[in-house]
């Protein structure tokens, strides 16, 4: 009879055998079961999840309704195929999405299966919109990882290396990191300065002529949960308005409470003419689209978008749920109740190691850069690699990022118990120390 432990070493073996290395694990155990912020491994230890599967996870795992959705449109059909015959849940979400994004106008809304997707739709119509070819991103931006979106990502390693030659007119343009502005300039001329940068770059590099949209993280995910001004981002929303030029906003991450309120860009003022989301939307289950303007949606002709599993029924069942959960559960509220207890603790982890540098949150969106000193704020890969793996051996999930890899970030689900929080807060601790 195999143990439990004997089991996973199995799995252990035979994922090595036959699943390439390219395909990271932050974690080696095997997931069995879980639940809000809990995941049981084989061996029945406890996880408490901090990682939400890379912030898929806002309503948590196996939402009593969001499970009971999806097993009642199992039992209706799986997938007629949206292209092919219709069906009334992609038709209802897309009006959903139409009426709890920004703005008032007239909006559509375009299903598909992930992140990555949803970006390279975005730049779809953006172009046919426009009849314009150039696509802006930012330094330190992830959109994913198919070609199109790897040129627009910033990390090379372990995003891009080897994997060229990328889609061309792509450029990246200057983004603000405050932490690390140079100690002799106010937040305020660092952030004029970076402003300028942004509009000499159209004169330096690309034209605004010739460029289809601007695809911007309201907070930079993978680059380190980098929260940029709001003078900065209404900046660049009103460049985009001066040349024509669709303003999207990458909202996979920060979307569906993450950051306090059901979409980041709400709290910076601005109102994009595209969204993109994925992540959160269907509680784990693959589903991405694009909402905005209708004009802009609208331009494609039949057949120009879609996909064959694009906008799965049974997704889009999860995705209806988890709407009405986020109302009902009141999950903005307490995302933002989150971030401040986790703002909280990593304060009084602060106090006691000098390595703990910015703190930074948006809502439940909290990171905290690891560096040598507060003083020279150089980051220390080493030291968060330490933490990281400390965590991962002793229950807890956690994720790194950041360009230089020296960012912690947290993802906790917004449905997180009192009782899991404080256990993953007691966990963290002691990989601090």
């Amino acid at each position: 009879m195999v143990t439990t432990i004997g089991l996973t070493e199995e799995l252990q073996e035979k994922r090595k055998k036959y699943v390439p290395k390219g395909v990271s694990n932050g974690n080696l155990n095997i997931a069995h079961s879980a639940t809000s912020a809990t995941i049981i491994d084989i061996e029945r230890k406890e996880w408490i999840d901090f990682a939400a599967a890379i912030g898929t996870l806002n309503v948590g795992h196996s939402h009593p309704k969001v499970t009971a959705a999806v097993n009642s449109q199992i039992e209706k059909f799986l997938h007629p195929g949206f292209n092919v015959m219709m069906y009334e849940g992609y038709i209802n979400l897309a009006e959903k999405l139409c009426e709890i994004t920004p703005g008032t106008f007239d909006k559509q809304a375009i299903l598909l299966n992930s992140g990555a997707e949803a970006v390279e739709n975005a730049i779809k119509v953006a172009r046919k919109f426009t009849g314009r070819q150039a696509v802006v991103s930012f330094v330190r931006g992830f959109h994913g990882r198919t070609n199109l979106t790897m040129g627009m990502t910033s990390k090379v390693k372990p995003y891009k290396f080897g994997f060229g030659p990328f889609a061309p007119e792509i450029y990246q343009a200057p983004y603000p990191y405050v932490y690390q502005k140079p100690n002799e300039m106010t937040e305020e001329a660092y952030v004029d300065r970076v402003i300028e940068e942004f509009k000499d770059f159209f004169l330096a590099t690309v034209a605004p002529e010739t460029v289809a949209c601007v695809v911007m993280e309201p907070v930079q995910g993978e680059g380190g949960f980098i929260i940029p001004p709001k003078k900065f981002v209404q900046a660049v929303s009103e460049f985009c308005k001066e040349y024509g030029i669709v303003f999207v906003a990458d909202e996979i991450q920060t979307g569906f409470g993450r950051t306090g309120t059901m979409f980041a860009m709400e709290q910076f003022d601005v109102i994009p003419d595209l969204v993109t989301v994925s992540k959160s939307l269907a509680a784990g289950l693959p589903l991405s689209g694009v909402v905005g303007r209708a004009e802009i949606l609208n331009a494609a002709a039949p057949g120009e978008l879609g996909g064959t599993y694009a906008g799965s029924p049974v997704a889009c069942a999860a995705a209806l749920a988890v709407i009405d959960i986020i109302e009902e559960e009141n999950l903005l509220e307490k995302s933002e109740i989150m971030g401040q207890k986790l703002e909280a603790k990593l304060n009084e982890l602060a106090e006691k190691h000098s390595y703990v540098g910015e703190i930074r949150r948006l809502g439940s969106m909290v990171a905290v850069e690891i560096v040598n000193n507060r003083t020279d704020k150089v980051p220390n890969k080493e030291k968060t690699s330490e933490i990281i793996q400390y965590a991962n051996e002793n229950g807890l999930l956690l994720l790194s990022a950041g360009l230089k890899g020296n960012v912690i970030r947290f993802l906790a689900p917004l449905v997180i118990t009192e009782e899991e929080l404080a256990k993953g807060l007691a966990i963290l601790e002691n990989a601090f120390k």
